[in-house]
């Protein structure tokens, strides 16, 4: 799946919250296109018309556009005659019969990359509670592209090879992996999360003998962070569990390997090609 459409989907799901936490009948809302000053709308949640659907809206024009130059939440009563905005788009937002209407901005690392709407069709004012929800409605967006993009990273980097004769590649490579492992479980698209753990299957050597061992996802996790050299609390933090659920997992498979040490279940693990 690529960031596009990855991102679509998350504006998708926080539309349908928008509307869930804040009883507005109507929200839409898209990503900013890459390289050019403004967003699309991409995705409609209670519309009667496509008038919205696939609409360009450059930055500074119009509610959405003033929301990516300002790179902060605004709202209008009554858009159709309202001062605070220009009105490129009142004829689309005329045909979709929109008076009141919000707009936030999805902010990840200091840049808009999307916008949330949400509308009434008649003019009333939109207050605190209802502008409060959906700017958390666009947080779950923001938190969730991050993570994305710290996985696409950590996937390009570990599938990058080590320059010839760098000692350093392997100890590498078992960063990224550790890096891999942590980040999958916090990945929400099914498609990106898969295609994680396959990289780390690929990171991996086949095992020096058919040692049959098996491990669960979470123990796996756990001797990844220990072989990249992570203590318990470190491990716990990577992972979003506590220090002592790090130590269960740890003895759970230490008990599995044979081994008695954190270092010796590290070695069984990649006798088992379980680990790089």
């Amino acid at each position: 799946m690529t960031v596009d459409a990855a991102g679509a989907v998350e504006i998708r799901r926080a539309l349908v919250r928008l509307r869930r936490t804040t009883g507005l009948p109507v929200a839409f809302g898209g990503l900013v296109e890459a390289g050019r000053p403004r967003m699309r709308i991409s995705e409609l949640s209670g519309t009667a018309t496509t008038s919205l659907l696939a609409l360009a809206v450059t930055s500074g024009n119009g509610l959405g556009g003033k929301t990516v130059a300002l790179a902060r939440p605004c709202a209008v009563a009554d858009y159709s005659v309202s001062r605070q905005i220009s009105h490129e788009y009142d004829a689309a937002v005329a045909a979709e019969g929109l008076r009141s209407v919000l707009a936030v901005p999805v902010v990840v690392r200091r840049r808009v990359r999307g916008v949330l709407y949400g509308a009434l069709r008649d003019v009333r004012p939109l207050g605190d509670r209802t502008m409060a929800a959906a700017v958390d409605a666009a947080r779950d967006v923001e938190q969730a592209l991050v993570v994305g993009d710290e996985a696409r990273d950590v996937l390009a980097a570990a599938r990058a090879e080590p320059p010839p004769g760098d000692s350093s590649g392997w100890e590498q490579v078992r960063e990224a992996h550790a890096a891999l492992r942590a980040l999958a479980p916090r990945i929400t698209d099914p498609a990106l999360r898969t295609e994680l753990l396959d990289a780390c299957a690929l990171l991996t050597p086949a095992p020096a003998s058919p040692a049959g061992v098996a491990l669960a996802p979470r123990e796996l996790d756990v001797l990844a962070c220990v072989a990249a050299g992570a203590t318990n609390a470190v491990a716990a933090a990577r992972l979003g569990v506590s220090a002592e659920t790090v130590k269960a997992y740890l003895r759970s498979a230490m008990r599995k390997l044979g081994a008695r040490t954190r270092g010796e279940a590290v070695a069984a693990a990649r006798r088992a090609g379980l680990l790089p």
